[in-house]
């Protein structure tokens, strides 16, 4: 037994209440279970119970055993004051108010229906990736639609959140912040971290400076990730060695102009394994470069546009003539190095334009910008993965990619935390 089910019971009213009364021997009945609470707190707020015809507005706090009150050292806090029922499995000891007066306790050990702990328990010894494989397909569409709308906004959410507290660091200023969570996912998953740390060496003011010489935000970017090799290779052509040479005399002078010298990276920093050469760092900090030196305010090229072909014409980013020519440093490639391609574009506007729109939107409160974003994401195809392919096989129809956005959501979340009573359809099946 646990609290989790403990709390889906109560809510729920998976219990015989016929002649119910609290262990204290006065009859009770449940008016209004309460709405279940989120943050710090009882774990029911606004309910309402009547003992011996005398009616109770307050908190319900729900409890394995109710000695866990004071393990969880709730008699110190002001705020359960206000519980008006205590909801136990099994009471092995009487809880009192500050003012000494004992707190009404209903023991559920006995009163639970069974077959829905039986379900529940077979749900969460389920060794599927998704524990409700088997039984999906019992589940109303309307259900699992209704999941895939709150999974979606909570991913939506969580991810606005991250941006607010770039935010807050950056003291409000929306354009850093557009800077350096744009820069981070360029990373694309592998190197976000690496990414993200560049953007906090370099300041976008120092950028802004020198946005129309595309070869000096090279060289800062470049030498600050500490990727410009030391030494010059003696097979180079002399188009390859004049670059590295006009790169090292770039970076010498801008880093000791900006003091950018004492922060400057380490090359193992830098993944390249797993990676696809047109996806190596190398490559995305030339594509980053070209649109730093073209985009003059770059929150409001990525968040105003209505149209989601203003953002792939932003971000359909050709790096600059060395960069088309090698994926590292003195190595050239056989064939011309790919430009920003279109999935890698849908991905940016995925994880970077999308948040930013969603993070705006909460904070200056306009819903409109929400529902722009999101017309973004019913425009741009689904992701294409395990955890999409998975959900494929329950035969849920995954065509944009708020249907990824939201299963991964689904998947990350509920399924494999198994946070089955959290879940619209896991809860479903738990009460049928």
């Amino acid at each position: 037994m646990n609290e989790e089910i403990l709390s889906f019971v109560w809510r729920f009213g998976y219990y015989e209440s016929i002649n119910l009364c609290t262990d204290e021997g006065a009859s009770l009945s449940v008016l209004r279970t309460g709405f279940k609470n989120r943050n710090a707190g009882p774990d029911f707020c606004d309910a309402r119970i009547r003992t011996d015809g005398v009616d109770w507005v307050g908190c319900i706090e729900i409890h394995v055993k109710s000695s866990d009150w004071y393990q969880h050292h709730h008699e110190t806090d002001p705020a359960y004051e206000s519980v008006v029922l205590h909801v136990v499995w099994e009471n092995d000891q009487p809880v009192l108010r500050s003012n000494g007066s004992k707190i009404p306790t209903l023991s559920l050990k006995g009163l639970v229906k069974l077959s829905v702990i039986e379900r529940y328990h077979q749900l969460i010894h389920e060794e599927d990736e998704i524990p409700c494989s088997k039984s999906f397909g019992l589940v109303s569409d309307l259900q699992k639609f209704s999941m895939l709308d709150r999974v979606l906004l909570e991913r939506l959410d969580k991810k606005a959140e991250q941006v607010l507290m770039l935010l807050e660091t950056n003291q409000q200023d929306w354009e850093v912040t557009a800077y350096q969570w744009l820069t981070q996912h360029f990373g694309f998953k592998l190197n976000d971290h690496a990414f993200s740390r560049l953007s906090r060496i370099v300041p976008l003011k120092v950028i802004q400076k020198h946005r129309n010489n595309i070869l000096q935000i090279e060289a800062i970017l470049y030498g600050t990730a500490g990727l410009i090799p030391e030494n010059t290779e003696e097979d180079l052509t002399s188009a390859d060695y004049l670059y590295l040479e006009e790169l090292r005399r770039e970076y010498k002078f801008l880093s000791t102009k900006y003091r950018l010298q004492n922060e400057q990276m380490k090359p193992h920093e830098w993944k390249f394994l797993r990676l696809r050469p047109a996806g190596f760092p190398t490559v995305r900090l030339a594509q980053l470069a070209v649109l730093l030196s073209k985009s003059n305010g770059l929150f409001s090229s990525l968040t105003s546009p209505k149209k989601i072909a203003t953002l792939h014409e932003l971000l359909n980013l050709e790096q600059s003539v060395y960069w088309q020519k090698h994926f590292q440093f003195g190595k050239k490639a056989k064939s011309k190095v790919p430009v920003m391609g279109k999935e890698a574009i849908n991905m940016l506007i995925i994880n970077a334009a999308v948040p930013l729109i969603v993070a705006f939107s909460r904070n200056r409160q306009q819903p409109e910008l929400l529902e722009r974003a999101i017309g973004w994401l019913s425009e741009i195809p689904a992701e294409n993965n395990r955890i999409i392919r998975a959900w494929e096989k329950l035969e849920m129809k995954v065509k944009t990619a708020g249907d990824s956005q939201a299963l991964i959501e689904w998947f990350n979340n509920y399924c494999s935390d198994k946070k089955c009573l959290n879940c619209i359809v896991g809860s479903a099946l738990v009460r049928s």
